[in-house]
């Protein structure tokens, strides 16, 4: 039990870090007292799901960041893009895929050339 508090702290931390909040930001932000977010992110306690819950998806932590670390690869850029996509509507992405799909047949056409 004690690995799972010790991601789901280091999660916690890497992700709050990155998006640039403070504890206390993030406490006030979620509502919350900014011990329970220290507690958290130094493996103290055992957060209720109702604390739990808003962190996580606040932070934008999936689940295989907390139960299977080993699994996740490095790759953050690409997290930086999931998180951006997240919080698009679905016309935004809807119209963002074509830019995409061409800016990829560029760059693949680009890294193709160069070899």
């Amino acid at each position: 039990m004690q690995d799972i508090k010790q991601n789901l702290a280091d999660a916690i931390l890497k992700s709050r870090t990155e998006l640039g909040l403070s504890q206390e930001k993030l406490a006030e932000i979620l509502g919350f007292d900014s011990r329970t977010i220290l507690n958290i992110e130094n493996g103290r306690g055992n957060p209720k799901f109702e604390k739990l819950y808003p962190l996580v998806r606040h932070l934008n932590i999936s689940a295989d960041r907390i139960f299977y670390p080993e699994s996740v690869t490095p790759q953050p850029n690409l997290q930086k893009l999931f998180i951006m996509l997240n919080d698009c509507t679905e016309q935004e992405v809807a119209e963002l895929l074509p830019a995409v799909h061409y800016l990829l047949a560029l760059m693949r056409k680009r890294d193709n050339s160069e070899q």
